[in-house]
């Protein structure tokens, strides 16, 4: 990377993105680039020094991002090759790359701690990522989610061995990695646009583990249909709630809380307490604290610093949380997979037994929607009251006949509507919530405050 003094990221508001564009910004890299729409992110990235347009016209380039011999394009899979930003790098011999391919170079030549799943990783990631960071040993962390303790996606160390990273299987960007301890969270099958068939998802994550370095490690969720094919000198561990070489015993919940002891393959570590009190937790800290506990982190390091955890932004965070046994709860998580939103759901139920629950969900991706309707619909049917709002299209065109009406239709609760965007928030002051949980992956997470201001007035 030294051959270059700038770098110029189409699409650089999407949050893999952004971890790099801060890494380069601590090398003294010029970095500037381009996104569709400002967000909080593309805000946060400006106030730090990079610079971003809003518009493909070339002309805007900045001039230091003009010369192909000192400046790498970076882009992302969304981004499409009509782009005039990178019509205009191609054309005139610009090196472009993809980011999860520029991961791979940053932190090839490092201890990489690999987190991979359908759903977990970014919590899982963001727990090793503190626990390294608190401990004193250090990493550098490019996670999907901006850690609340930091308000950062990215964590930097210069003497640290250890890259924490977020291993993102779509469009199959983790196999550009090469993790020294690797762990998988979930196979559950999505991405379906990408691989086919669940067959080929499972193929994917196959590849991943071949990837660990010799003499690493694989620490795998028991029961996956996942047949993992790692090398002669790799060590594979198993981890679960309730079983495998790591989990848990002897869990306690009570006064908001929940504790547990870690049983590991060498000890007993006793009373580790979440940060962020929900059952779905219990197993993240499981699988990060294994991937910590192979590398050497102290105990209680590790149990110091899951108990100050404050968690990610939109990973299970609380908006609003009033006192007392009937107090307002609203809850936002980032599920946007079948898996996560059942689990976000009964982990909500766990909280608050015997409240009622409304779910307001945005579906993200046609292709998702069409591949796993009935899915869906019965995670949500969990709630009292589902509210859906249109599909989020993110990368993809409309597909004729794929819509929210596909999973309302199959919900079994007996309140559930649809509404836009705008009309949601003009009609949450009829709505009487008690405890009220968001969801979704794509731009829901711009109504959150207008959607709590709303149920603060009711």
């Amino acid at each position: 990377m030294k051959e270059f003094d700038s770098l110029y990221f189409i699409g650089a508001g999407g949050i893999g993105m952004a971890a790099l564009e801060r890494y380069f910004l601590a090398q003294g890299k010029h970095i500037a680039g381009y996104d569709r729409t400002p967000s909080p992110l593309t805000h946060a990235l400006e106030q730090e020094g990079v610079h971003i347009d809003y518009d493909e016209d070339p002309a805007l380039i900045p001039d230091y991002c003009r010369n192909p011999e000192r400046t790498l394009v970076v882009y992302t899979p969304a981004v499409p090759d009509t782009h005039q930003g990178m019509v205009y790098f191609r054309e005139n011999g610009f090196k472009v790359m993809k980011r999860a391919a520029l991961l791979g170079v940053v932190t090839a030549h490092t201890r990489g701690l690999c987190f991979a799943g359908t759903h977990g990783k970014t919590t899982t990631s963001s727990m090793a990522a503190h626990i390294l960071h608190t401990s004193g040993i250090g990493c550098n962390a490019f996670l999907g989610g901006v850690l609340r303790n930091y308000n950062s996606n990215f964590l930097l160390s210069s003497t640290s061995p250890y890259s924490v990273i977020e291993a993102d299987e779509f469009d199959r960007s983790f196999h550009h990695l090469s993790p020294y301890v690797a762990v998988v969270t979930s196979t559950d099958p999505d991405h379906l646009d990408i691989y086919g068939t669940a067959e080929n998802y499972l193929e994917s994550f196959a590849h991943f583990t071949e990837l660990i370095q010799p003499g690493g490690a694989l620490i795998v969720h028991t029961g996956l249909a996942l047949k993992p094919r790692v090398g002669e000198n790799v060590k594979t561990y198993t981890y679960s709630r309730n079983e495998g070489d790591f989990h848990a015993e002897a869990i306690r919940k009570g006064d908001g809380e929940i504790t547990f002891d870690l049983v590991t393959p060498w000890e007993r570590i006793a009373d580790i307490k979440l940060g962020v009190p929900v059952d779905i937790n219990i197993e993240n800290a499981i699988a990060a604290m294994a991937a910590c506990r192979l590398i050497d982190v102290p105990a209680d390091a590790m149990r110091e610093a899951i108990a100050a955890f404050l968690g990610a932004e939109r990973r299970f965070q609380f908006w609003l949380k009033e006192p007392g046994r009937n107090g307002k709860v609203m809850i936002d998580d980032y599920a946007h997979h079948p898996g996560e939103l059942r689990a976000s759901i009964s982990s909500v139920r766990d909280l608050y037994p015997g409240r009622r629950l409304t779910v307001i969900f945005q579906p993200h991706l046609y292709t998702r929607t069409r591949d796993f309707a009935p899915e869906f619909a019965s995670a949500l049917s969990l709630a009292d009251e589902v509210i859906l709002l249109p599909i989020y299209p993110a990368r993809e065109e409309p597909i004729p006949g794929v819509a929210s009406e596909m999973i309302l239709e199959q919900v079994t609760s007996t309140k559930k509507c649809i509404y836009s965007k705008e009309n949601l928030i003009k009609s949450i002051h009829l709505s009487n919530f008690d405890v009220l949980l968001t969801a979704g992956a794509g731009d829901i997470a711009n109504l959150l405050p207008q959607i709590c201001d709303e149920f603060k007035k009711q």
